[in-house]
């Protein structure tokens, strides 16, 4: 299953101080590469059409992407969308059906993201299919998790120091998306109302995950690249 993919690329990074004052976070380098290379190496190999959301210092995420055609830029002008507000704009143009999404602060290891959710994702029963790792393997996490699962693999928003975290990588009905009148909103409003109806489902991701949320981040998503079976 190919499908459109959103790289979420548009925040402003303020956890990483002067790291983000002169460049937007998914232009830092980690292991050689940009984050956002990092999406885009997944997205590339696993999705259709892709697009970048942009809001702060968009200009360079334009110039460091030149005229690749295979990415469609959505810059949010005036206020930044937040990411239920972006999965409704890029939603709007594309086919309905499910995307996927994924954070533009996040490297992975192992199995592809979104090929191993695109073998999972059941749209009968589900209306998002979640990327999970346990907190313990969560690299460069600050603070608990973010769902509990049950046998069956529906979820439960859940903040517990050992619940599960969100890897930044999806597949979703943008449908309750399309449906909000909010321009601006959060994807954790669409999640809470896929739980209520039983279709939010999570995956655990085989691989390894890193947080690069702060500076102490870059250096253990290196060292978790560096480990990694494929290095």
């Amino acid at each position: 299953m190919t499908l459109p993919c959103l790289i979420l690329a548009a925040g402003f990074g303020t956890r990483m101080g002067a790291l983000t004052a002169t460049q937007p976070k998914p232009l830092i380098e980690v292991g050689g590469y940009t984050l956002l290379d990092h999406a885009l190496h997944i997205a590339r190999d696993a999705a259709g059409p892709i697009a970048v959301n942009t809001h702060y210092r968009a200009d360079q995420i334009t110039a460091h992407l030149g005229t690749a055609p295979d990415v469609t830029l959505l810059h949010e002008t005036p206020h930044i969308l937040d990411s239920g507000g972006a999965v409704k704009n890029a939603a709007r143009r594309w086919p309905r059906g499910p995307m996927a999404t994924l954070n533009a602060d996040n490297v992975w290891t192992g199995p592809n993201p979104l090929n191993a959710l695109s073998a999972a994702f059941d749209a009968s029963r589900m209306d998002a299919l979640l990327l999970l790792t346990p907190r313990i393997k969560a690299t460069g996490r600050e603070g608990g998790g973010d769902f509990a699962m049950e046998a069956d693999g529906r979820l439960e928003l859940n903040k517990s120091p050992d619940a599960l975290v969100y890897t930044g990588a999806q597949i979703l009905d943008p449908t309750l998306a399309l449906q909000d009148p909010r321009d601006v909103f959060s994807l954790r409003d669409v999640w809470a109302r896929m739980q209520a109806n039983g279709r939010l489902f999570g995956l655990i991701h085989e691989g390894g995950w890193a947080d690069v949320g702060q500076p102490q981040g870059i250096l253990d998503a290196e060292a978790m690249l560096a480990e990694a079976p494929d290095a």
